[in-house]
């Protein structure tokens, strides 16, 4: 039988090898993850439970640098209360349940405010595999809307392939292109949607590789550009100036034989940014807002107050 420590351990390795997917799943991960290790573990006092949630936290939180619904979700859950043992970990138990709670609903709200902007008739380009996205193709589709949808392949991990297998699961005309492709079919599409990993305080958007050449021909094409977001993948940080950081991942993803070579080597970048001048709307649980109401977001929904966080 496995320790508490080990089973965290085990879902720290699933979201870092990508075998937990999509910045929500992340979250929602992370979130029970962290409710199954507070209630199995057995710690002599207060002290020592919160110094072992933390150390289990920290190890969650480094698996995907980028993320920043992983990191809102750990912070959520991590607002505990109780001046004793038990209290505190009912608290933590009650978090995680309430953010997978809210992680949920906010999923089915977005899809049906989304929803209301696709017409009968669209084409709809997707990119990655974002569970906020399918929500709203799906809602319209299930309003009795007539659209078609183009998914990229959304490379190198092909994310592309689990959104198509959804799609034609769902009874939805689907095309699927190469991430190349997207200049060329851009003139054929009514609206983009695209999930996001994190929007800034400025409202621009890191999400999958990709995504910025797309919103760019999108732009160039004047078609509309709609990011999917639950509230609590705007980053608190980026209102102290802090940068996204943008994760690295292994060159074995993009080129298996990589090693065989002595001058070349392979830049593997998981996400691009998006600049908020490209992005038309971006759709919550709260409404459909431009991105410059990223700020208010922040600052209303999260919670994040800037006096005494400068340090």
């Amino acid at each position: 039988m496995k320790s508490p420590m080990e089973d965290l351990l085990d879902t720290a390795e699933k979201i870092r090898s990508m075998e937990i997917r999509g910045a929500a799943l992340i979250g929602r991960a992370a979130a029970r993850a962290l409710k199954e290790f507070a209630l199995s573990i057995e710690p002599s006092d207060l002290a020592e439970f919160n110094a072992e949630v933390g150390q289990a936290a920290d190890i969650l939180l480094n698996t995907r640098p980028t993320a920043v619904s992983l990191a809102n979700a750990i912070r959520m859950v991590m607002r505990r209360r109780g001046d004793d043992l038990e209290s505190a970990r009912r608290s933590l138990a009650e978090n995680a349940d309430d953010f997978v709670e809210r992680s949920l609903l906010a999923v089915e709200r977005i899809g049906e405010i989304g929803s209301r902007r696709v017409r009968d008739g669209d084409v709809i380009l997707t990119h990655c595999n974002s569970s906020v996205a399918l929500s709203i193709i799906k809602t319209a589709f299930d309003a009795g809307k007539d659209i078609k949808v183009i998914a990229t392949e959304s490379r190198p991990r092909y994310q592309g392939h689990l959104t198509i297998k959804t799609l034609d699961g769902w009874g939805i005309t689907t095309e699927l292109v190469v991430d190349s492709a997207v200049r060329t079919v851009i003139n054929e599409v009514d609206e983009v949607i695209v999930g996001a990993d994190v929007i800034t305080a400025n409202g621009s958007l890191v999400n999958k590789i990709g995504t910025s050449q797309i919103a760019l021909a999108a732009h160039e094409a004047r078609t509309s550009f709609m990011v999917a977001a639950e509230t609590y993948k705007f980053s608190p940080e980026t209102m102290m100036g802090e940068l996204v950081p943008i994760e690295m991942r292994a060159a074995e993803e993009v080129y298996p034989g990589i090693s065989e070579f002595k001058h070349v080597r392979v830049r593997n970048p998981a996400f691009d940014v998006t600049p908020h001048q490209y992005i038309d709307v971006i759709c919550t649980e709260v409404g459909a807002i431009p991105p410059e109401m990223s700020y208010l977001v922040i600052k209303e929904m999260l919670g994040w107050e800037m006096e005494g966080r400068i340090k």
